[in-house]
């Protein structure tokens, strides 16, 4: 345990080859759940709390960590477990998503593990649409294969925090408007959440948004069009893809892309709620046209309307 809250904000630099690693932890005795390590800033045992009155139910209240307020999240509670029952032997795990800052509450961290995307897959179809995992994957632990959760931050999250979609004033480019009517947009993202806040943001501009759930997906149906014979750069007026998804993460399916010769001049954002500094390094290493984080309405239009003006 010490090894993990010593060494975990240290390693944070394995993405980008289709990689990851994933912080495994427990929130009740039985089950193995997850989050990707590139999002934890930091793990500790879980500080006394200060009471927040008024807030959402999961929130059981305000963490100090070196002078800073974190609100703390329990995370069984926010995933429809019982609220977890204070033990003495809790641990706070402090991530960073959407450019806010918050600690999840749960019980044993265990360790990190190393993974390809490739062995992360989607949940179950049986599963049903208000499950709170974003993927699923395997492990051996002590020779025995246990089955990883792996949960949707975004998704808990939104149903917390209120993320508005409305519009700043003087964003919209009216001028624009006209020619916003009838585009496509192709998203992939591995969160149902987030693939709805996108639509729900663009599709009022009469956008139709053409949803993938994963980079393989996305990279399927580009390539179908072009086996087609149709002219990519007609179908759709630019992709839109998370960074962390199962089978293929999106910075390999813009190399895919950028390696076809059929469609390697598609235009690219890079959507994700991991931090800047280091997308932004990501973006020119791959080839992405843009880099935004996630969730910003005006520049989510702003970089549509970019786009636009160089086609128009």
């Amino acid at each position: 345990m010490a090894r993990v809250l010593e060494t975990v904000d240290q390693r944070t630099q394995l993405v980008g080859e289709n990689r990851l690693e994933l912080l495994l932890f427990r929130i009740n005795a039985t089950q193995l759940f997850a989050i990707n390590v590139f999002k934890v800033k930091e793990v500790v045992k879980l500080p006394p709390l200060s009471a927040l009155p008024g807030s959402h139910s999961s929130i059981k209240g305000v963490a100090n960590i070196r002078g800073t307020s974190i609100p703390v999240i329990d995370l069984r509670a926010a995933i429809g477990f019982q609220p977890r029952v204070d033990d003495g032997d809790a641990n706070l795990i402090i991530t960073e998503y959407n450019r806010s800052i918050q600690g999840f509450m749960v019980g044993q961290v265990e360790h990190i593990i190393n993974m390809t995307w490739g062995d992360i897959m989607p949940p179950p179809k049986s599963t049903g649409a208000h499950n709170y995992l974003t993927a699923i994957t395997k492990v051996e632990v002590e020779g025995v294969t246990q089955l990883v959760s792996i949960i949707d931050v975004e998704k808990v999250l939104a149903e917390i925090i209120h993320y508005d979609i409305s519009l700043s004033e003087g964003v919209l480019d009216h001028d624009l408007a006209a020619n916003m009517y009838g585009r496509k947009i192709l998203i992939a993202d591995d969160s149902s959440t987030a693939r709805r806040q996108v639509k729900e943001t663009l599709e009022p501009l009469g956008i139709e948004v053409i949803e993938t759930s994963d980079g393989l997906q996305a990279l399927q149906v580009l390539q179908k069009w072009c086996d087609e014979g149709k002219d990519v750069y007609n179908e759709i007026l630019m992709l839109i893809t998370d960074a962390e998804m199962p089978e293929m993460d999106g910075y390999r399916l813009t190399h895919e892309i950028r390696k076809d010769k059929r469609m390697n001049k598609l235009y690219i954002t890079l959507n994700t709620s991991l931090s800047g500094s280091f997308n932004n390094a990501m973006v020119e290493k791959v080839g992405c046209d843009k880099f935004i984080s996630k969730f910003q309405p005006d520049l989510l239009v702003g970089v549509v309307q970019d786009r636009l003006r160089q086609v128009v």
